[in-house]
């Protein structure tokens, strides 16, 4: 298969190119090949022998068993929106492409081009693809089916129901479709908007017809994945609910027959088999990498040097646009503090965001290995607007308790109700002290840290009692993160606004809440897609867009924004809106950010195919053990 990809483009595209970024929940539901988590909790482990044949390709052997400090609350390919249980599916399933270490589109299941200016894409099926029996195999009906009678659906509310609204899809031959789209989007493969599993279609059929969406949602095939066929590195072998999942070499491997990539993908994968188990302690996973009984691990900062230290570890620090961010719950069940919701109100937000000192945050609990989160990018984005034209909350003269104090006394004036400041103690109309609470990750120690560092923060800011809880990242998604879609309509800048769509990860205006009321929470992050900031849509492209758990409501023309970033036709004509979007998400904090930590990883030594890259583990098919 020729990777076609992209036509010519007059002036490039950014330079900065990586694949699929989902340690962010409820984005999609891209996988790595590798499998690695932008999330300081989500560590991989594994154990091997190894060796190679006499030719010196690398031998079949050992295991790669990884760990995760959280369960899995599915493993369905069609509604999976952690990265986690995207890592679990992706050890037996791939997706359409990737984008391999130079940035370049690599395809994997299709191959994607375009000879217009992004208006008409045409999708080439590889050929060889199978599903297992009794399915057959992959064709370009697999995915025209499963685009139009599931993610093109109200009824089936799939995780990437919003990528293909408004695309046209029209099969063309038995191994090739194409996707015209309502404007022209240069860009659209580095949105990950076409990014697709196969799934059978006789396998979904029988829901399509009864518009079953629970039962498509339980179907035991598609939690197991028994239908992966050749898809996969490795079949699943099982997946024990709360524990993890086990896996066996696939011996049928597409990719070895494929001719692009290293050649190393001829035998590949090289290992029997792998593991990925859920261990809450992360000293039980640090002690495995360091004893030699796991082959990789996420290291905590106050922990990487020592490991860089050790004869019998190789760390890498990789920079990630995954963010640390403080979560406020803007919806009716946040600000459980009294009457009315504080964090509605700008100021309020820029308060949080400048009594908490970025620069202390990372010294003492990163270590100095992450940088200031300003604004919805990453400062080495090509589209970061530069720091003269954002606010820079929490550093400098924009950090402190006059300052922070200043600013929520603007919300305080704003608000209908008598919050006041009693001295240094922000109090309740009813006189009381303000009292929050603040939820992470169960088992993430840098989380915790993070909390208690966020909790003192506001105590000696505002006075306000913060309670710091952790909690299990599957409760905390499916009690407090997410609700059940209703729709509805309310009022947001004067004018009336309707939730059409309502996904779990935004089920309706703010009165439509989770089962769990809450307050603060730095359970996750997002991904704030530097690649191209367009796929930010998901977050900020109204109150009704199709991710906002907090009931975010945009005080600027988010939408203008986005509509004129999506008719550009070249990059000068992107940077304008761009721009003008992170100028005033850094205004607006919509999510109060913090830091982006470096992705700090423990590998044994022994292990070939890590790289210190953006893109590491593309080519996960290929790694193996050199002893």
């Amino acid at each position: 298969m020729p990777r076609g990809r992209h036509a010519t483009r007059e002036t490039g595209v950014p330079s900065i190119t990586r694949r699929q970024w989902l340690a962010a929940l409820g984005v999609g539901t891209t996988t790595a090949l590798a499998g690695c988590s932008a999330n300081d909790d989500g560590e991989e482990t594994g154990t091997t022998d190894g060796g190679d044949t006499t030719d010196g390709t690398p031998s079949v052997s050992g295991t790669y068993d990884t760990v995760t400090a959280s369960s899995f609350s599915t493993l369905n390919p069609l509604y999976n929106t952690s990265s986690g249980a995207g890592t679990a599916i992706g050890r037996a399933l791939d997706q359409g492409y990737t984008f391999d270490l130079d940035g370049e589109y690599f395809p994997l299941l299709y191959d994607m081009s375009t000879d217009d200016d992004g208006s008409v894409w045409v999708f080439e099926i590889r050929e060889g693809l199978s599903f297992g029996d009794p399915y057959g195999a992959v064709t370009a009906e697999s995915f025209v089916y499963q685009i139009q009678e599931l993610h093109q659906t109200d009824w089936a509310a799939t995780a990437q129901s919003s990528s293909w609204d408004g695309v046209t899809v029209e099969q063309t031959g038995e191994l090739e479709f194409q996707a015209e789209l309502e404007q022209a989007q240069l860009l659209w493969p580095e949105s990950y908007d076409p990014l697709l599993f196969p799934i059978p279609r006789a396998l979904v059929e029988p829901y399509v017809d009864e518009e079953d969406a629970e039962g498509l949602q339980q179907d035991e095939d598609l939690l197991n994945l028994t239908f992966t066929g050749n898809l996969g590195g490795f079949v699943l072998d099982e997946w024990e609910r709360g524990a993890g999942t086990t896996y066996s070499r696939n011996d049928d491997y597409y990719i070895q027959d494929i001719d692009e990539g290293p050649d190393l993908f001829a035998n590949a994968p090289y290992f029997e088999g792998a593991t990925i188990d859920v261990v809450e302690e992360r000293a039980s996973r640090l002690a495995a990498l360091e004893t030699g009984e796991a082959d990789s691990a996420g290291i905590p900062p106050e922990r990487f040097s020592e490991f860089q230290e050790k004869p019998n570890v190789s760390t890498y620090r990789i920079p990630q646009p995954f963010n640390r961010i403080l979560s406020v719950n803007m919806r009716d069940n946040g600000w459980n503090a009294g009457p009315g919701n504080l964090f509605r109100y700008i100021p309020f937000r820029q308060g949080l965001a400048a009594a908490i000192g970025k620069e202390e945050l990372i010294a003492g609990i990163f270590r100095g290995l992450a940088q200031p989160h300003f604004t919805w990018q990453p400062s080495w984005s090509e589209w970061y607007p530069g720091d003269d034209a954002i606010t820079q909350f929490g550093v400098g003269d924009q950090y402190g308790g006059e300052v922070a104090r200043g600013l929520v006394e603007e919300a305080l004036a704003e608000s209908e109700f008598d919050y006041r400041f009693d001295g240094g103690t922000l109090v309740t109309p009813e006189g009381e002290t303000v009292t929050l609470d603040l939820y992470h990750l169960a088992g993430g120690e840098t989380s915790q840290l993070i909390a208690e560092y966020i909790a003192g923060e506001f105590g000696d800011k505002f006075g306000i009692d913060v309670t710091v809880e952790a909690i299990d990242g599957v409760r905390f998604q499916r009690d407090y993160w997410t609700g059940e879609p209703q729709g509805g309509t309310d009022t947001v800048n004067g004018e009336e606004v309707t939730w059409n769509q309502p996904t779990p990860n935004n089920p309706g205006p703010r009165s439509v809440t989770s089962a769990e009321s809450w307050d603060m929470s730095i359970v996750y992050g997002l991904n704030t897609y530097p690649q191209n900031p367009l796929t930010n849509q998901v977050f900020f492209d109204g109150a009704n867009s199709f991710y906002n758990p907090v009931g975010y409501y945009p005080e600027f023309d988010a939408a203008g924004i986005f509509q004129r970033a999506r008719e550009a036709s070249s990059e000068e004509g992107l940077q304008g809106p761009f721009t003008e979007l992170f100028e005033n998400l850094a205004a607006e904090q919509p999510y109060v950010m913090l830091a982006f930590g470096d992705d700090l990883v423990g590998y044994n030594p022994d292990l070939v195919g890590p790289a210190e890259d953006f893109f590491n583990g593309w080519d996960f098919p290929a790694w193996y053990f050199d002893e």
